[in-house]
């Protein structure tokens, strides 16, 4: 690397910290005029309670940059030092990646607080280093989604397969290790949604005959 590529990655997981932080679903629901999304439904800044508060392609809008500002920090990391079998390489990429999923958990837009739940951010991260093990953990979400009709309980589901999904894939253990604290934020961030689970009172994605 250059001078000018030595100084962007020393950058990077910085900027992948403030690129984490932009929260997509209350610039979204300002822009569209809803008001404060924290203030509604969940109080979540996510695409979840976009879709319920908001609506559907606001909802996509927001996925999308959700999991954006999780892919570009993870591959422009990528770009810069060739991850190969280099376990410095391969840590430093898990460092972006941490980066950018605490930006999203702790938003310093936000004050630290309010941020989303991390899961679109992690698959975006989880799409640049291994789009094999993305693909495992999305297929894991989708049954599970289909299954229980709950977004909450497909993303403890898809966030639990994660680790040993990027070990397969990748034999790193550097990003595994990030696959399994990025897991640990994101099922500690959902922790009130565990609690309705186990009561039986969390929202469903779909109304049904049974969910009401």
């Amino acid at each position: 690397m250059n001078m000018g590529q030595w100084g962007f990655a020393l950058l990077l997981p910085l900027i992948a910290y403030l690129v984490g932080s932009i929260p997509f679903g209350l610039l979204i629901a300002w822009g569209l005029g809803r008001g404060d999304i924290r203030e509604s439904g969940s109080g979540n800044i996510g695409a979840t309670n976009v879709r319920r508060t908001v609506g559907t392609l606001p909802a996509l809008a927001t996925l999308a940059g959700d999991i954006g500002k999780g892919f570009l920090p993870v591959w422009w990391a990528q770009a810069l030092v060739s991850p190969g079998v280099s376990p410095w390489a391969q840590g430093y990429i898990a460092a972006v990646g941490l980066c950018a999923v605490a930006g999203h958990l702790y938003p310093v837009f936000l004050k630290f607080r309010t941020g989303g739940k991390g899961v679109a951010t992690a698959a975006g991260c989880l799409l640049a280093v291994s789009p094999g093990a993305l693909g495992v953990s999305g297929l894991v979400f989708v049954m599970t989604a289909c299954g229980l009709n709950r977004v909450s309980a497909a993303s403890l589901a898809a966030t639990a397969v994660m680790p040993l999904a990027v070990w397969v894939a990748t034999g790193s253990s550097a990003l595994t290790l990030w696959a399994g604290v990025t897991a640990a934020w994101i099922w500690r961030r959902h922790r009130a949604n565990i609690r309705r689970l186990v009561r039986g009172t969390e929202p469903p994605i779909w109304k049904n005959g049974s969910d009401g």
